[in-house]
């Protein structure tokens, strides 16, 4: 073979290897069947120690302090696998669970950063806004039904949660109060079809300027789908009055009625509910539980309980649970020593996170750490791992490639599902 030959062959090869690569990947890459994810949001950083890990148990009120978990471990329906006392209803149900305890990123412990790369998998950027896991999910498998938004947020918006490149048609639809629903969709008292129905004809002679291609056509194309959603026939869905009283006081608390009304809208089509529980008056801090934050932490812990374990049964008995993946996200953990107020600070290196339902193999827990809850003896998994998990559990490749103004941006961060929860 001459040299013009060779280099034409292995120019051939390498341009094929990746293809080649790619193609083994996606071959071994596994598929779940949910439909849904409803993502719980606990803002402020929950402690691993005090939920979902617990370990040998401490005191913040000695002298010194004795590092370890502020409450007692009990057995859960797994054998070998415990949660701590203040997480008895879900205990029960531990088998339809699993709790990943070896959650760690590397990002310094402030809660804007870690919320950001818990929410998109990756760390912010300077020249790209990448999107979050829900519009990555609502760009990648669109709504379940013409007649709900793929992407809903009980809570309150920002850039972490937000669509990144890929734009407003992926983004949130967001509402802070379960009574009224999403913000703006309640048509004003007294205003007649027939003048709206005026407003949006007038409305629509501007819109037919708009270019295709711009992101004012985006804009104009989220509108549309608001105002389709503003009738009684969504809106429906936020009365929770017409559930049961008796379920309605299962879920429990505020949170527990979001939690219902996500239910609510998985049944109507929504793909990913984002869920947020950073409700402060519950323990005086929420999850971030420094100085005297920890000494209510239980009812936070029993509010959290209490909902989740609601969602989890109500999900079952009416058939949606292997279709709903439930996904807990938190920024960080909490280390098992105590501060000078007998709280906790920040932990980054090793947390749990919580996976129910969604049609996986559950095993109760998955990975191990240390005595202390600081370091991860086993099965380390990485945040872009996690997130890789929630979209092969939805039937999304995790690695496949979308694009930024031309450049190749993978779903995740070279993140690989937890290959034990799909066999």
């Amino acid at each position: 073979m001459n040299r013009r030959h060779f280099l034409k062959s292995a120019t051939a090869a390498a341009a094929f290897a990746p293809s080649l690569s790619q193609a083994s990947s996606i071959a071994h890459m596994p598929k779940g069947k949910a439909e849904h994810c409803i993502f719980i949001w606990l803002g402020g950083g929950m402690s691993q120690v005090d939920t979902f890990d617990p370990k040998q148990r401490g005191n913040p009120k000695s002298t010194p302090k004795i590092a370890g978990s502020d409450y007692a471990a009990i057995d859960t329906a797994v054998p070998g696998v415990q949660y701590t006392e203040h997480l008895a209803k879900t205990a029960k149900l531990a088998d339809r669970c699993t709790v990943v305890r070896t959650v760690n990123h590397r990002i310094v412990d402030e809660h804007a950063f870690a919320t950001n790369v818990v929410h998109t998998g990756r760390m912010i950027s300077g020249t790209v806004t990448y999107p979050s896991i829900g519009s990555l999910v609502a760009h990648q498998r669109g709504s379940a039904s013409d007649d709900a938004p793929a992407y809903m947020l009980i809570g309150y918006p920002n850039v972490s949660r937000g669509p990144g490149y890929l734009g407003p048609k992926h983004g949130y639809i967001y509402l802070t109060d379960t009574d009224s629903g999403p913000a703006g969709f309640s048509r004003p008292a007294g205003l007649q079809t027939s003048r709206i129905e005026r407003r949006q004809q007038l409305l629509n002679q501007f819109n037919t300027e708009i270019p295709d291609d711009s992101a004012l056509a985006a804009y104009e194309e989220v509108q549309q789908q608001a105002l389709r959603l503003a009738g009684p026939t969504f809106m429906r869905n936020f009365n929770l009055k017409e559930e049961p009283a008796a379920l309605r006081e299962a879920y429990g608390s505020e949170f527990g009625q979001r939690c219902l009304l996500s239910r609510r809208l998985v049944q109507a089509g929504v793909r990913f509910i984002e869920v947020s529980h950073n409700l402060n008056f519950v323990n005086g801090t929420g999850w971030d539980t420094h100085n005297e934050g920890q000494l209510n932490q239980h009812l936070l812990i029993q509010d959290l309980d209490t909902a989740l374990a609601a969602l989890i049964a109500d999900l079952e008995d009416k058939k949606l649970l292997d279709k709903t993946l439930i996904a807990l996200g938190t920024e960080f953990g909490r280390p098992s020593s105590f501060d000078g107020g007998g709280g906790r600070g920040h932990q980054g290196t090793s947390f749990s996170l919580l996976l129910a339902g969604g049609g996986l193999n559950h095993c109760g827990a998955y990975g191990v750490t240390d005595e202390l809850g600081k370091e991860i003896l086993e099965n380390p998994v990485s945040v872009p791992d996690y997130h890789a998990t929630i979209h092969a559990a939805l039937g999304i490749d995790p690695s496949k490639e979308l694009h930024d103004a031309g450049r190749p941006v993978p779903i995740t961060d070279g993140g690989k599902p937890i290959a034990r929860l799909f066999s």
